[in-house]
């Protein structure tokens, strides 16, 4: 009896807590309180934006929008637009478009941005570029408050798009070494099958001396274990890189891989 009695003295004490954090739950979400920032509508100015957004340290916010712009090179629907948002005394927000993609240096970015210390920002476009395969940009501000968009590789150096062995279609942002590097996937390319489009790579791109930049490929996928990486790449303190694929979807579906140097 007295054990029994203990037990379910326990066990009120612990539906008191769970009952008080459930309160406690509710009662920070009823608090919580949203705004919208900013809409997008069809036009010059960029819609469909499918990435997360990254913050500059005076808190303005960059993203990209897949659709848009003033380039008809795409279709009616755009190639896509890099667009800042900056608060106002008001409490309003401002949109700026800083790029409008003409499908000659990228189409369609689908992936966030990231900065370097320079302040200049870096990020992905599924398509457009030289070889009409995607590309690597970067865009720098000017002291007029414009900023100049630059391809720094364009991927698919054959004309044919089951030949683009050094990668194509990239979905997810970059990332910076210490070195100053950039890593990043492809969800197509390579020497591999996946219907002929190939399944995919992790590739590397260093500055050179002339301001171009060479790419290196780390490592090319193939139907077995993972396929198609459509996200990024993430260092730990080691050096290694981390990311997943989505699998063929057919006889994979999908893995986490490791990459070490």
């Amino acid at each position: 009896m007295e054990h029994n009695r203990r037990c379910w003295t326990l066990g009120a004490v612990l539906l008191v807590v769970i009952m008080g954090s459930s309160a406690l739950t509710r009662g920070a979400w009823a608090q919580s309180h949203y705004e919208n920032l900013h809409t997008f509508k069809v036009g010059a100015n960029g819609y469909f934006p499918e990435s997360a957004l990254v913050m500059d340290q005076a808190g303005n916010l960059y993203g990209t929008t897949a659709d848009g712009g003033g380039s008809l090179n795409c279709g009616n629907q755009g190639c896509g637009t890099v667009f800042e948002l900056t608060p106002g005394a008001n409490g309003k927000w401002t949109e700026e478009l800083l790029h409008s993609f003409n499908s000659n240096d990228g189409e369609w970015p689908q992936a966030s941005l990231i900065f370097d210390q320079a302040g200049n920002l870096y990020g992905t476009t599924y398509a457009g570029g030289a070889h009409g395969a995607g590309t690597v940009f970067q865009l720098t501000p000017k002291s007029d408050g414009t900023w100049t968009e630059s391809v720094l590789y364009a991927f698919c150096s054959s004309i044919i798009r089951a030949q683009c062995a050094d990668g194509s279609s990239p979905l997810d942002s970059v990332t910076f070494d210490q070195a100053g590097n950039l890593y990043g996937t492809t969800a197509a390319g390579g020497s591999n099958s996946c219907s002929g489009l190939g399944c995919g790579m992790v590739f590397k791109l260093t500055p050179n001396s002339d301001g171009g930049w060479h790419e290196t490929i780390l490592h090319v996928f193939q139907d077995h274990p993972g396929a198609k990486p459509e996200g990024g790449v993430i260092f730990d303190a080691l050096g290694n890189l981390y990311g997943t694929t989505i699998g063929d979807g057919q006889t994979t579906f999908g893995s986490v891989f490791e990459i070490t140097p």
